[in-house]
């Protein structure tokens, strides 16, 4: 029996709320699987889980390089892990608003890139557990701004999580790469899930943007590469606002009306259970 395992990053937009609905609606029998907006990998994980993932390849990408660069440093240097989490543990000790704000900036320093691989994904996961819920978001030229959440004593990682992801993440294909890479590998009978950044519905929705250009042009580029897998014979599933937008673009695929929870808002009465979109193409 293979290990369990959990995210270990949080990630807004994550998909943790749905993974009974999503099932659900899964194929029947599919052959590999592709995720190319991976994120935290709720989805991913509760697959693995379920024993859904055994015996097929598993191809995971996506365009955020810090989130990226983690991912492939727990895959491929387990043996490090241990250092790892040492990192982690001295930095939730010495957590507070000064500090926060002190590593977050490493990024601004031409210093910055001569930093250790494993300094550098010690502190992504530390701002990610840390700063606005999970706000992953930068400024224009590239370096992260989220602001200081208001954990006093922060949790950094979880028993095993990081060493059991590795352990699962050593048989997938990790890329950072945009989503139309997914082109390249998918193949007729395989089933890909798209998450991307959701189209907004009002202005103030578009406060999670972390990727901020993800608006009409992207979702339509999305929409193309859906179609193209559709067209030949792969089993698309992708989550997306309820918005009129997007089920005009989508109108010929299969469109559910599921209840999702947001998980993130500038204001916090605004939170709690939403719409969504679920579209299929079986």
């Amino acid at each position: 029996m293979h290990v369990q395992i959990n995210p270990i990053l949080k990630w807004v937009g994550g998909k943790r709320s749905l993974l009974d609905v999503i099932t659900e609606n899964l194929p029947n029998k599919w052959n590999n699987y592709h995720e190319p907006f991976f994120g935290g990998g709720a989805l991913y994980c509760h697959l693995f889980n379920l024993g859904l993932l055994d015996k097929k390849e598993v191809y995971l990408s996506d365009a955020n390089k810090e989130l990226m660069e983690t991912y492939f440093f727990i895959k491929g240097m387990q043996s490090l892990i241990p250092e790892l989490l040492a990192k982690l543990d001295n930095l939730a000790q010495n957590h507070n608003k000064e500090n926060y704000y002190k590593i977050r900036d490493l990024d601004k320093s031409k210093s910055y890139k001569k930093l250790p691989r494993i300094d550098k994904v010690a502190r992504f996961i530390y701002l990610n557990k840390t700063c606005f819920n999970g706000l992953c978001r930068y400024n224009s030229k590239g370096e992260f701004n989220a602001p200081i959440g208001d954990k006093v004593n922060p949790v950094l990682y979880a028993g095993d999580d990081i060493l059991n992801l590795s352990k699962a993440l050593w048989k997938t294909f990790l890329f950072q790469s945009d989503f139309e890479l997914v082109l390249k590998n998918a193949k007729k009978k395989d089933f890909v899930y798209f998450d991307p950044p959701y189209y907004p519905i009002s202005k103030t929705s578009n406060f999670t943007g972390y990727i901020s250009n993800f608006q009409k042009d992207e979702q339509t580029r999305l929409f193309k590469v859906y179609k193209e897998l559709s067209d030949r014979g792969v089993y698309v599933m992708e989550s997306n606002s309820n918005s009129d937008f997007i089920k005009e673009l989508y109108k010929g695929f299969n469109i559910k009306i599921i209840h999702g929870k947001r998980s993130i808002s500038a204001n916090s009465n605004s939170r709690g259970v939403i719409k969504e979109l679920l579209i299929t193409n079986y």
